[in-house]
């Protein structure tokens, strides 16, 4: 039998059967993903072979994506495998979501072939200064080639967007606790009903609800045929995996446009003469943040650490 797996808690995998059945089942051998260590070796979304009463073979994926385990360093954490698209669910404030952590998802997403649209949720509560704020992290990423989608869970603003965006398709919702991933869903596919929690007011950070990754329906009769929404547990850093310095300036869009015009073919884009990528950071063609970001991804390979990034 095949099917596709539509639940992980750690130990079980819930699998919808091709005969529209759906069961729980373990993993059955040393599953390895291409040499890469994983902490997870099925993840949701996978086509499964079940045999036995056990989950015996993964199908190839045509992509998936990735990021470090925060407790191994040398081990991987596949959030979702075979998406159409991933929303990454951002917020300026309450909490706060850094420049960093959007691109190193960005970059993450770009390597494995993962269209991203940008939700930048909560925006009811956000004060005149703090949408004008927004408004321009919104201009930055459009401009670089990202579809930026300002909402709010809570009043609905937005949300009819978001539901074109997700007609027919496997979308992906990531981002740090707190940022309103479960309000949203919630608001998005009536009758879920997902648990929510409130914002730490102390340290102004998000605290888990959702402890597992699922999928999600999108059809009344939950066959999927509408698209599906796959629900993860936040994270709080996004550390990079098994990527070259070398490979990284193709994962940051504006930097590859100007990298052509470098003088070496072999240019890191940090201190060389000729350099067309300084030039236009310092030109303003490519946003200072954005290239903070790739400095620090540079650095992660020499680090051999997880990084945490706020």
């Amino acid at each position: 039998m095949k099917g596709l797996v539509i639940k992980n808690t750690g130990s079980w995998y819930t699998v919808l059967l091709d005969d529209g059945q759906t069961a729980d089942y373990k993993i059955k051998g040393n599953f390895r993903l291409k040499g890469i260590r994983s902490t997870n070796p099925v993840a949701v979304g996978d086509r499964v072979t079940i045999a036995e009463g056990w989950i015996t073979a993964i199908e190839d994926r045509r992509n998936y994506i990735i990021r470090k385990s925060s407790n191994l360093s040398k081990q991987s954490h596949i959030i979702a495998a075979n998406v159409d698209q991933a929303f990454l669910i951002v917020t300026v404030n309450y909490p706060e979501t850094s420049t960093t952590f959007i691109d190193r998802f960005l970059a993450s997403a770009e390597a494995y072939r993962v269209p991203v649209v940008l939700v930048f949720n909560k925006r009811d509560l956000l004060t005149e200064e703090e949408l004008h704020y927004q408004d321009m992290m919104m201009q930055l990423y459009d401009t670089v080639g990202y579809h930026c989608v300002s909402v709010s869970a809570t009043t609905g603003h937005g949300v009819e967007e978001l539901k074109k965006l997700m007609g027919g398709k496997i979308t992906l919702f990531s981002g740090h606790s707190g940022v309103g991933k479960s309000t949203l869903i919630n608001r998005l596919v009536p009758g879920v009903s997902l648990r929510t929690a409130e914002i730490s007011d102390a340290h102004n950070t998000g605290m888990h609800t959702t402890t597992f990754s699922e999928m999600i329906s999108l059809s009344p009769q939950g066959d999927g045929c509408e698209g599906w929404l796959i629900d993860t547990p936040g994270i709080k850093g996004f550390g990079t995996f098994d990527m070259e310095p070398e490979e990284l300036t193709s994962y940051f869009k504006e930097i590859f446009h100007f990298s052509k015009d470098c003088r070496f073919s072999n240019c890191t884009h940090t201190h060389e003469p000729g350099c067309a990528v300084l030039k236009a950071v310092e030109n303003h063609y490519i946003a200072a943040s954005r290239y903070q970001s790739y400095l620090s991804m540079m650095q992660d390979k020499d680090e051999n650490k997880y990084r945490e990034a706020y």
